[in-house]
């Protein structure tokens, strides 16, 4: 059963230790998004088998949520958190030893099961090790610490790839010396679970909708795959396009990039603060709406500055959105099956961020990347602005 007994802890910085920890991890599974340009050069393989290895990971992530997304409501958040950081740095040594297709496949994938396993225990543990009072601000951090480890992974990578040597092992090598001091950390942080004795079973739930969250929890799903699926397309595809089509081969340039768009994430995040759950999500995806537009004009006119632009936009919209979502979901789920709900949050999500983008992949054989992302923009368009459309006519409740 998941209790708040940690809040009664005299350390107040317990939450944002527990963030850094979420940051951390979530970077690791973005630090091959540069890289994948050296990667077909090395090993050789199509931009499409980019996109599916990309979605191993994704894979990896909604398996472990299907499969465990409830494990940290019945052991604890803490021994699932450890979890997390060996699988992850399972991921990094698969990286640094990689010897072909077959290790990005099982290192992607490893990576997948460590984000799933954090993004709903990590997210319940900082929102509950947070002083009372302080729901809001909890939420605010773990969304953070979500996005802006995610957009700093590939600034990491794009950085050490371009200026220092073995740029194929480095970033992970690094990768590898946070994850020991993660694990540090997380040993140290109070456990925020009261485990029943005898423990029950541990048992896959899958999806866990409580009845009586599904009127907030469906609208709000759909807008994290909105959102996350624009995140795919910046973290799986965009690094090719701006080599391809607009002659970027600076890999830290394409990881400012591909940064923009996540510290736009992290910005919508904190105006959700002046706006209120309620009124971020519909507004949210019409932002988002309005940088799909941006996006699919750069990608027709092959504008770098318009492209930019676009990504700031739609992180604008999706931060917007993506802690409007968790927020309201958090406040109305019931504390035991917080975690697990979350997690089937999180599944919508990176489906979001997954099967899109595999469709990208799939549709640039036959008409080339440009043509098919903007096709996959008009989809995502239509999306969103039929999310921000219901949400108009039919208001989630208020707090």
């Amino acid at each position: 059963m998941a209790t708040t007994s940690a809040r009664r802890r005299p350390v107040r910085s317990w939450y944002v230790l527990a963030a850094v920890v979420f940051a951390v991890v979530m970077a690791g599974t973005t630090l091959p998004t540069p890289l994948y340009g050296l990667y077909r050069q090395e090993i050789g393989f199509s931009e499409f088998l980019v996109t599916v290895v990309f979605a191993v990971y994704a894979g990896g992530v909604i398996a472990a949520l299907l499969l465990a997304g409830n494990f940290s409501d019945v052991v604890g958040r803490r021994p699932v958190l450890l979890v997390g950081v060996v699988l992850s740095m399972l991921s990094a040594v698969c990286f640094v030893f990689e010897g072909g297709l077959g290790w990005l496949f099982v290192g992607r994938l490893l990576s997948g099961f460590a984000a799933g396993l954090f993004s709903g225990a990590a997210t319940a543990a900082i929102t509950e090790l947070a002083p009372a009072g302080q729901h809001g601000r909890a939420a605010l951090t773990a969304t953070a610490a979500n996005m802006g480890g995610l957009g700093c992974g590939p600034l990491i990578a794009g950085l050490l790839a371009q200026y220092e040597p073995h740029p194929l092992r480095l970033p992970f090598l690094v990768h590898l010396a946070l994850l020991v001091l993660c694990g540090g950390v997380l040993r140290a942080i109070p456990e925020t679970v009261d485990v029943r004795r005898p423990r029950p079973p541990l048992r896959p739930q899958g999806m866990v909708v409580p009845a009586q969250v599904r009127g907030v929890f469906f609208p709000a799903a759909l807008a994290a795959f909105a959102g996350f699926s624009v995140l795919g397309l910046f973290t799986a595809v965009s690094p090719a396009f701006v080599a391809r089509y607009l002659n970027v081969h600076n890999l830290a340039v394409s990881g400012v990039i591909v940064l923009t768009v996540f510290l736009s994430s992290m910005a919508g995040q904190v105006l959700m603060g002046r706006t209120g759950p309620v009124r971020a999500l519909p507004l949210g995806s019409a932002v988002l709406t309005v940088g799909l537009f941006l996006i699919g004009a750069a990608l027709l006119a092959k504008l770098l500055a318009v492209l930019i632009v676009g990504a700031v936009v739609t992180g604008l919209g999706q931060g917007l959105a993506f802690r409007a979502s968790v927020t309201n979901v958090s406040r109305v789920a019931p504390e035991e099956q917080r975690g697990a709900t979350l997690s089937a949050l999180f599944v919508a999500a990176y489906v979001g961020i997954s099967l899109p983008v595999v469709g990208i992949g799939a549709v640039a054989v036959a008409v080339g990347l440009r043509t098919a992302g903007v096709i996959f923009v008009a989809c995502v368009i239509v999306l969103s602005t039929a999310v921000a459309a219901h949400l108009l006519r039919h208001p989630m409740p208020a707090a």
